[in-house]
């Protein structure tokens, strides 16, 4: 229990042999009384705090309090807060004197200290000058204690936040009787621990409103990308579609499309059964999140311009390659890209490799998987790049699948990955089973799901798109 200094008694007439007439118990009555007004000051004080941290919105008008508070707390003169800035400054937060002529003196003397103080670190980098320093704390307090004088009683306490010194909170008397007990110094450190809750409650919130605002901006860069994908598949002659795309975050950088490749067919993309030919590709940014969706944005509305210029599917890829190169080559990030066009006259489909996983065929007839492939780079390493040309004849119930290597890479809880052979596997007995594309596509999600673990989330952007040729299995 703190100790606590006997109360001074009232003046009182001696009596007849020159002793006080003050008892025992009337001294204890008055020390009784004393406790119990310290008391009520810790209470009045907590009450207050409690409040004002609870009330105010604003970090000033909570600061505005402190040396008030810490002041009366004590019954001392004054209280000054000086803050600690991340740049290296010192600057005076807040002053309190109750005689205001006097408060100014005590300003001149603070700022007088604190620029001495400044002066002798004014070399040292803000990551190690007062925050980070004892010895400049300490040298803060000698230049305060200075410039205020001797006649003045002062105690200084740190405002710690997460285990940093981010100010200190001095309060003063120049009473020359007044001394700084234990129970004063305590009252001081919980007003000082107050502040600095009240200060690391506001960087908090400042946090979570830009977090809130990145949350929204992510929300809009995901609807945005979610609206640059496919609505829908086509109608194309000949041809039954699915396709889906899952994010491994709100924003991905797969991307699919199918793309028209004429004018004609742009001009009405509303009718029920195209017969001219279409472009389908899948593409991968390397990377997750914004940056990988952005660039996803950037290689969409570059390949769409390209295709209506009739090239071969290698050639294609060998322009994107050069038009991007420029703005990928300092990125550190490239794209995958398999590209192909399908002419529902012939049943040909031509395409080409940009370093994609190679897209996988199962052919009905002979219920086999043939992977179609070609040489060729990534988008944005090498812009001299040279791509190759292929094509395939389908026959009906021949079946395709485009994928991303979150398929592939999707690992379990022992670390082993679903790969190309589980894929291909899984994908023949689709085949096997199904003659809806939609059930192909649903049936080879939920058997990564199953590899991952039923309560995993891959961590991998996963795109797949299935394309069948309309026609009855002639096996």
């Amino acid at each position: 229990m703190t100790a606590v200094p006997f109360p001074r008694q009232p003046s009182q007439p001696p009596d007849r042999n020159g002793a006080s007439d003050v008892t025992p118990v009337f001294a204890l009555k008055e020390l009784v009384a004393r406790l119990n007004r310290e008391q009520h000051k810790i209470q009045d004080l907590l009450s207050s705090l409690g409040f004002a941290l609870r009330s105010f919105n604003n970090l000033n008008q909570f600061l505005e309090l402190i040396p008030l508070m810490a002041s009366r707390v004590t019954d001392a003169d004054g209280g000054a807060l000086i803050m600690f800035r991340p740049n290296g400054q010192v600057k005076l937060e807040r002053l309190h004197c109750q005689d205001n002529h006097w408060g100014q003196e005590i300003r001149k003397a603070l700022e007088a200290a604190m620029r001495q103080v400044t002066t002798l670190f004014a070399g040292v980098p803000p990551a190690e000058g007062l925050t980070k320093s004892p010895q400049a704390i300490a040298k803060l307090d000698h230049q305060v204690s200075r410039f205020l004088g001797s006649d003045i009683q002062i105690f200084g306490t740190a405002i710690l936040v997460r285990n940093i010194e981010r100010g200190r909170l001095y309060v003063f008397s120049r009473d020359p009787d007044y001394t700084w007990t234990e129970t004063r110094q305590k009252l001081v450190r919980l007003v000082a621990d107050q502040t600095a809750v009240a200060i690391e409650n506001d960087e908090l919130t400042v946090e979570l409103r830009k977090k809130e605002r990145l949350d929204r901006e992510l929300e809009i860069g995901a609807d945005i990308q979610l609206r640059l994908l496919p609505r829908q598949c086509p109608n194309i002659e000949g041809v039954e579609l699915a396709a889906l795309c899952k994010t491994a975050s709100r924003v991905g950088g797969d991307y699919y499309d199918f793309i028209p490749a004429d004018y004609g067919q742009i001009r009405k993309p509303d009718s029920e059964n195209e017969s001219g030919r279409w472009s389908l590709t899948i593409g991968d940014v390397m990377g997750k999140g914004v940056p990988a969706g952005l660039i996803m944005t950037m290689t969409r509305g570059m390949l769409r311009a390209e295709v209506l210029n009739g090239h071969s599917p290698a050639r294609i890829l060998q322009h994107l390659n050069q038009v991007m190169y420029a703005d990928l080559e300092n990125s550190n990030r490239f794209v995958t890209l398999f590209y192909s066009e399908y002419d529902p006259k012939t049943r040909i489909l031509s395409y080409s490799n940009a370093a994609h996983n190679p897209p996988l065929l199962w052919q009905a007839e002979t219920d086999t998987i043939e992977r179609l492939d070609t040489l060729g780079m990534l988008i944005g390493l090498d812009a001299e790049t040279e791509y190759q040309d292929a094509q395939v004849q389908l026959s009906p119930g021949d079946t395709i699948i485009y994928y991303t290597d979150g398929f592939t890479d999707a690992a379990n809880q022992h670390g082993r990955r679903f790969d190309e052979e589980n894929l291909t596997k899984a994908f023949q007995l689709a085949c096997r089973k199904y003659d809806d594309p939609q059930m192909i596509l649903k049936y080879l999600f939920e058997c990564v799901q199953k590899f991952i673990g039923a309560d995993k989330h891959n961590a991998d952007d996963m795109t797949l798109v299935v394309m069948r040729i309309s026609g009855e299995n002639r096996r």
